[in-house]
């Protein structure tokens, strides 16, 4: 599976490239961009949106509980086209945009309404942002929040005779629960000071601004202990399946997978820090309407339940829950009974001092 958490990673790390990018641009017009596939059916008098997602197994399940039913309800021919931050960026810079609709992270979204490349979003014309309830904090000029991913502990149930780690706290105290650990490098996601200042006991709802100096001298106590830094999703199951690690961080969407392998594994989602994606249109897009009309059924909280059937997406809309079997529910981060477990990351903080902290992170773990 390919992932949008890698592409907005990218895009924090200085894509700037829009010059660099724009050479990419022309030379994928020439052959065609990046890989695409449509939905069932033509649709009705050519109507077509073309909408920027990240593939895989994710791809496979917006086709399914999104792309195919809007098809059919609308008659309006949906094409998918998947790629990266900085060609695609490029394209809007040169007033091209090959896609209408951009299924992205949020925080990749902010980078990109700060260089002018999205449409301001008329909420008249989505009806699903009331009717689903979407949370306030997801609603910006430029974007819509649809679902988030969280980041949380992953452990092994046979290795703490039976104890089970409840907190940071506990994942930062290799005597009590002992063991190697992994964490992720800032080639997979964002540095995780959150998770080193909650178990250096700052609250949830004061981490930010994040106190620098503290969270690298709590990671530091660890640092010995640290096995592997990951930097894709699938990794952290692979140490915790071959034992290298008793505990890891890891995006909660992977636990279920290493379930179903067999491997003896279970979250902990006290302290998970929670990233959203969304949708937003591209400035210049071709079919500005039917991407309107694509982004508000993709929004409804029917469709946002379909869809976490479908894979292990928590919705922004409460209601969509509602919609879920209580097992079906329950199986997700954003069940209402674990959301309070979590925190939102601070947009803002981060795009301000990525560069800054990945360059301390780099040079800590190095040292």
């Amino acid at each position: 599976m390919k992932d949008t958490r890698i592409d907005r990673r990218l895009f924090l790390r200085g894509i700037g490239g829009v010059t660099a990018g724009a050479a990419a641009a022309t030379a994928l017009s020439a052959c065609g961009t990046g890989t695409s596939r449509s939905a069932t059916g033509v649709g009705k008098g050519g109507k077509t949106v073309v909408v920027r997602d990240s593939g895989g197994s994710y791809g496979a399940a917006l086709q399914k509980a999104i792309y195919t039913p809007f098809t059919q309800e609308t008659g309006i021919s949906v094409k998918v086209l998947n790629l990266d931050n900085a060609p695609l960026l490029a394209q809007i810079k040169q007033g091209r945009p090959q896609c209408d609709l951009i299924n992205d992270a949020m925080v990749s979204h902010t980078k990109y309404a700060k260089q002018d490349a999205l449409e301001a979003l008329d909420l008249d014309r989505l009806k699903s942002v009331k009717s689903a309830k979407i949370p306030e904090n997801q609603i910006t000029e430029h974007a819509i929040g649809h679902s988030f991913y969280g980041q949380c502990i992953a452990y092994r149930t046979d290795a703490f005779g039976g104890k089970k780690p409840e907190s940071w706290a506990d994942f930062f105290d290799t005597k009590a629960f002992q063991g190697g650990r992994a964490m992720c490098s800032p080639d997979g996601d964002l540095p995780e000071l959150e998770f080193a200042l909650l178990a250096d006991g700052v609250p949830m709802d004061k981490l930010y601004p994040l106190d620098i100096d503290r969270a690298f001298k709590a990671l530091t106590r660890l640092r010995g202990d640290i096995k592997k830094f990951w930097d894709s999703g699938p990794l952290p199951g692979v140490l915790l399946s071959r034992q290298e690690v008793t505990m890891s961080t890891v995006w909660d969407g992977r636990i279920a997978d290493l379930q179903k392998q067999g491997v003896p594994v279970e979250r902990q989602l006290n302290g998970m820090r929670r990233q959203f994606s969304g949708y937003a249109i591209a400035k210049g897009a071709a079919h500005v309407d039917n991407a309107y009309k694509l982004m508000d059924f993709a929004l409804r909280a029917e469709s946002q339940a379909a869809l976490a059937k479908a894979f292990p997406s928590n919705p922004s809309s409460p209601l969509a829950y509602a919609k879920l079997t209580e097992d079906e529910r329950n199986a997700l981060a954003g069940a209402p009974k674990y959301y309070d477990e979590g925190f939102d990351t601070d947009i803002d903080w981060w795009l301000k001092n990525e560069a800054a902290v990945t360059k301390r992170w780099l040079e800590w773990a190095r040292g």
